[in-house]
């Protein structure tokens, strides 16, 4: 795997939002089109998430003590529900790191080194040194998210999918991004 060719080739924030918007406005294919709804609604949590989103100062101060001084890569697409609530977290927690943005959906993908239970479930946030040296990665959705997922697939009768994405977004609406930065500062 060479990932400075990833690096290479991936987006900053700023350009992924223009592209998410692109592709709303002008789909390219079958693809982007059936998936317009889901750009716009992601488009529409990430800002809301920008806007929200705090960082937490004992979390700003666990990073400071944890001393990383790298870069980060995130595997993503703006259609994804856990993107939308993930990235704009990061992009702003880490915002004094380089980061970039790798589609999952462009060819070659990175994300075929990074499956989740055979998926290819995202985002991937992929911790890197000055040289692009993986120290950890993590994804795709914060350990209770995972928990709600789970509690779905193994009775989906009692726990529908649409109960499952409401409890999903209301967890991510009220925990606004403090889990996910306490998992990624459990990684550095």
């Amino acid at each position: 795997m060479d990932i400075k060719s990833f690096w290479d080739n991936a987006v900053s924030y700023t350009e992924y939002l223009r592209d998410a918007g692109v592709k709303l406005a002008d789909p390219k294919d079958s693809h982007e089109a059936d998936y317009a709804e889901y750009y716009k609604l992601g488009i529409q949590r990430m800002n809301r998430m920008w806007e929200k989103y705090i960082p937490n100062s004992e979390q700003v101060e666990t990073l400071a003590q944890k001393k990383f001084s790298g870069k980060i890569l995130i595997i993503s697409e703006a259609w994804c529900g856990d993107a939308s609530q993930v990235i704009p977290v990061v992009v702003k927690f880490f915002e004094q790191f380089e980061i970039r943005i790798s589609y999952r959906d462009q060819e070659p993908s990175l994300i075929d080194n990074y499956l989740v239970n055979g998926g290819k479930s995202i985002p991937i946030v992929i911790f890197l040194d000055d040289d692009l040296n993986e120290i950890a990665h993590w994804g795709p959705r914060p350990r209770h998210g995972t928990e709600l997922l789970n509690k779905h697939k193994e009775n989906p009768e009692d726990f529908t999918r649409d109960q499952f994405y409401v409890e999903l977004q209301t967890y991510y609406a009220k925990n606004r991004g403090f889990d996910t930065i306490s998992e990624l500062l459990e990684l550095l």
